[in-house]
């Protein structure tokens, strides 16, 4: 073994342990708000570059897996790198570094007494440690344990400021994370009780011999555990009620994330252990039904976040037509496509979090005439906006391209029926964001019929629903560069993923090789596993 395949185990455990044990030191240090956050952004800068190293390893020597503390297969933890979680990794990491950039530039904690600042920082890294390690978990029971850190680190984040609004929207959301997080233990259990382990690699090798009923039975219970996260039709009515009332930075993060955990557990699952496609069929009409109903639900909306939820919503769907059809470069397309929304969607939360501090509000009977105001913000909405709807030659035409092509090659009738649904949802993308551009950017203020209003206050952790009039505002809304600046990267990162298009592709198309190899996976962790 050379030296840089010896470093892939070694780095394997940092993305979880580095945002955890600089959670506990910024508890330590909760009452220099300042030193804080430059220890937050460090962490999460080492992460980015720990994470960006685990992928160029991965994909070069393959699938690593991790047996922490030494102890032999499926006793102990198994932790597993290969392209996907990698990627995944990777992505998450730079959008939790832009993410917390944005909100040190929001200035969430230096003048103001009542921002929660000293709790929202190691929350946040919580949070972080959870996403990662449900990437990397090499078990179902330290995958739960993974939504389970996200399910307390989320509940904190979404009630900061205690509001009656967003502690109806955390217990709401709570509510609904405790429903699948038990359907989510019934499914261990019925696992464990079948096959006599929970490690994905044992798993993928006994369930074949497990009766079909109760593989069914199994499938289904956690493919609905997992729906319910990715926030698939029908299952996603708690998300645009839950998100919208969150602070930015925490918008955008559950935006860009959350929801990708529970697809990544579908993709993992699907592939790994239940790779017959007994439930293809279903996944193809929950994500026809996620596209359209997601984008009905948005051209409804008049606020800019609410709006957002539900194209966030609708383009899971995306995720899941590749995931249905199954095929090499259906999941390649996915893969791509997870990646990419990730970037585009967590950019244009933040994006609607610079609306509010510059118009005093995201509802779209208060703003206007924005691109005039401000061309930078303007700029910085269009981009992602033409992305999130498919505008060659963005990333978002890319990834519809692949899925579109894997749909064309299936061949059958529901695969078309996906792929006139997708063009449908695409276009309709597009004329909610035009909508957007249109109120937002391209009227004149004067022309809004509450242009007249807006917040009282600055947007920050602590949420004052008190109005004043828009003539009587001292403060002209102006746009800190270190909010601007993050976002400017991240939507960089996204347009970044059209530059080198042909290369992200090539990842993500031996990453769906991978998958759909079970063995790589199997041999990786009972035969190569690094003790």
């Amino acid at each position: 073994m050379t030296l840089p395949q010896t470093l892939l185990p070694v780095l394997a455990p940092l993305p979880v342990l580095i945002p955890l044990l600089t959670a506990a030191a910024t508890l330590i240090v909760g009452r220099r708000p300042r030193f804080q956050r430059a220890v937050v952004m460090v962490a999460l800068t080492a992460a980015v570059v720990v994470c960006a190293f685990m992928l160029y390893l991965a994909d070069r020597d393959g699938t690593v897996a991790v047996q922490v503390g030494g102890w032999e297969t499926p006793i102990g933890i198994t932790i597993v790198v290969d392209r996907l979680s990698a990627a995944m990794l990777l992505v998450s990491q730079i959008v939790l570094l832009a993410v917390a950039a944005y909100g040190a530039g929001q200035n969430i904690g230096d003048s103001k007494v009542r921002q929660p600042t000293s709790i929202f920082w190691p929350t946040y890294l919580v949070l972080n440690g959870g996403v990662s390690m449900a990437f990397l978990a090499g078990d179902l029971f330290n995958l739960f344990v993974g939504f389970e850190i996200l399910l307390v680190a989320s509940f904190v984040l979404l009630t900061l400021g205690a509001t009656a609004e967003r502690i109806r929207a955390g217990v709401s959301y709570v509510m609904v994370s405790m429903v699948s997080s038990l359907i989510f233990l019934i499914g261990i259990a019925v696992v464990y009780g079948a096959t006599g382990t929970l490690n994905l690699a044992q798993l993928a090798m006994r369930m074949d011999t497990v009766p079909d009923g109760i593989r069914q039975a199994v499938y289904a219970v956690l493919l609905v555990a997992f729906a319910i996260k990715a926030a698939v039709f029908p299952l996603s009515n708690w998300l645009p009620d839950s998100y919208p009332t969150a602070p930015a930075p925490v918008t955008a993060v559950f935006a860009g994330l959350l929801t990708k955990v529970g697809v990544y557990a579908i993709v993992r699952t699907q592939t790994l252990l239940f790779p017959d496609g007994g439930f293809d069929n279903l996944l193809l009409i929950a994500g026809l039904l996620t596209m359209l109903i997601g984008i009905f639900g948005a051209i409804a909306q008049n606020d800019i976040r609410r709006l957002l939820s539900f194209t966030l919503v609708s383009h899971i769907g995306y995720m899941m037509f590749g995931v249905g059809i199954a095929s090499k470069i259906g999941l390649a397309g996915a893969v791509y496509y997870i990646a990419h929304h990730i970037l585009v969607q967590t950019a244009l939360f933040l994006v609607a979090g610079l609306i509010e501090r510059q118009a005093g509000s995201t509802s779209l009977r208060r703003v206007g005439g924005m691109a005039a105001a401000s061309p930078i913000l303007a700029a910085l909405f269009l981009i992602p906006a033409l992305n999130l709807g498919g505008i060659p030659p963005f990333s978002g035409f890319i990834g519809k391209v692949a899925l579109l092509q894997a749909g064309a090659q299936d061949g059958s009738a529901l695969a078309w029926i996906l792929v006139a649904g997708s063009i449908v949802t695409s276009l309709l993308t597009l004329y909610v964001m035009a909508r957007v551009w249109s109120k937002a950017f391209w009227r004149p203020r004067e022309q809004a019929p509450d242009g007249h209003l807006v917040s009282a206050t600055l947007p920050s952790l602590v949420e004052d629903n008190t109005d004043m009039l828009y003539d009587e505002r001292t403060d002209p809304g102006r746009l800190p560069a270190m909010m601007v600046l993050p976002t400017a990267a991240l939507v960089a990162v996204g347009v970044a993923l059209t530059v080198w298009a042909g290369p992200v592709l090539g990842i993500a198309d031996r990453s769906a090789a991978e998958l759909q190899d079970r063995g790589i996976y199997i041999g990786a962790v009972l035969d190569g596993g690094t003790k």
